[in-house]
């Protein structure tokens, strides 16, 4: 008779413990997802960054519209648990921002990404023309 007791506590202890334990694992899986998701958009905001800075020095430059088309492909069918995306991508003559987001119900991820547009030939070619003086010299 005693041990029946026993096992009856045993019992109303874990179902009181057990719906704990399912909130911390299930916390867990959706943590997991977020920072799954807010990865994705962090890498694929940052290489549209670049890649606009990179495309920005060419003669015909870069359009707003060709960076965010590029953005929708690097991330299409790749976050799983934020399906809304939005970005919007500023265009300046010495930076590209990327500004990406997304949202499911109560819960939200935003990115900013930033890219210098850079002409390291301006730099090298004048570096070469000093070191053409020097030697002259």
């Amino acid at each position: 008779m005693n041990d029946y007791k026993v096992q009856g506590s045993m019992t109303v202890e874990m179902s009181f413990l057990m719906p704990i334990i399912l909130f911390l694992i299930m916390g867990c899986i959706l943590s997991v997802f977020y920072y799954h998701d807010k990865i994705i958009l962090s890498g694929a905001a940052y290489e549209t960054a670049v890649v606009g800075s990179t495309k920005a020095r060419e003669k015909e430059g870069v359009k707003e519209g060709e960076l965010e088309t590029l953005f929708n492909q690097r991330t299409k069918n790749k976050c799983v648990m934020f399906a809304r995306l939005q970005v919007s991508v500023k265009v300046e003559k010495d930076e590209i921002e990327v500004i990406a987001g997304a949202s499911r119900k109560y819960m939200s991820i935003s990115v900013i990404k930033r890219a210098a547009v850079t002409e390291p030939e301006k730099k090298i070619r004048d570096l070469r023309r000093l070191k053409g003086e020097e030697d002259w010299l």
